[in-house]
């Protein structure tokens, strides 16, 4: 009983690495003006290593966004258990989500298999014209909620956020996310650049990102999470920090490629290629 909860907080905590950061909106003007569509949608896809307090690796996690069809792409994302974790609390989680070319979401779909019970699949459509979200559990009845205006889901946010105007003088937004039946507004700010250490990439001069969450979510949480992004164009997610009920979990950027950013692409195949073993094979 006591490794089975323990299991469901370390992996709540390894889902909200990803499910934490929701969508953005400046104040004064929406995250779609401010990004616009000329970033919309080129393929990219990214791998993390998710470890447990001192280093301890219990999970991985995928990152994938490519065109789903015209003026919509789709955001996929998987999470699931490593190593010993596995033998406790096994977990195999997909997430799906289609946004249009501001990126808001259309349809969210999350197909949970945990601790060896029978999966849970969880639906949600959004009509942002009217300001309705549909939701359903499994096989029950869809319900019918109405929001007072546009809302994100959680990986739509994660991949608007990065390419919001954060600077000195522009390092606080106001996010409206859809949780917990309602649509709440979060504080999200920049505290800062820092340089965080890759163990591929070596140090890398990156934007620390901090949003503030007063609601529960799709899983239970505790503490703040900070996020860093590249300090470049590319924005990438070089690392995700989430602390729980017990200690605090890292997602450590380990595979990265992608048409957004092809350098990083070069860089990341260059660094594996010289950390490559090598045989020195000698002739008589």
């Amino acid at each position: 009983m006591i490794l089975e909860r323990r299991g469901r907080l370390v992996r709540s905590g390894v889902c909200l690495q990803v499910l934490l950061l929701v969508g953005f909106v400046a104040q004064g003007a929406s995250a779609e003006e401010q990004v616009g569509s000329a970033t919309f949608c080129p393929t990219e896809e990214l791998a993390y290593d998710i470890s447990w307090s001192g280093g301890i690796k219990i999970g991985e996690m995928s990152l994938s966004v490519e065109q789903a069809e015209p003026g919509a792409c789709e955001i996929r994302a998987r999470v699931r258990d490593s190593g010993l974790f596995h033998l406790f609390y096994p977990v195999n989680d997909t997430f799906v989500t289609q946004v249009t070319a501001d990126w808001l979401p259309i349809n969210y779909e999350v197909k949970q298999r945990e601790g060896g019970r029978d999966g849970v699949l969880r639906q949600t459509r959004y009509d942002q014209e009217q300001g309705l979200v549909f939701y359903r559990k499994n096989q029950g009845a869809e319900h019918r909620f109405e929001v007072d205006g546009p809302v994100h889901n959680e990986f739509s946010s994660f991949f608007t956020t990065r390419f919001l105007p954060w600077s000195v003088d522009q390092n606080h937004f106001v996010v409206p996310t859809w949780a917990d039946e309602s649509r709440n507004l979060v504080d999200v700010e920049l505290r800062g650049s820092s340089r965080v250490q890759n163990r591929l990439l070596g140090r890398v001069e990156a934007l620390e990102v901090l949003p503030r969450m007063t609601f529960k979510g799709l899983y239970d949480k505790s503490g703040d999470t900070v996020i860093w992004f590249t300090a470049d164009s590319c924005r990438i997610p070089l690392r995700i920090h989430s602390k729980i009920l017990i200690g605090s979990l890292i997602a450590e950027l380990k595979e990265y490629r992608g048409e957004r950013c092809p350098e990083w692409t070069e860089r990341m195949l260059s660094q594996r290629a010289l950390r490559r073993p090598r045989l020195d094979v000698q002739g008589d």
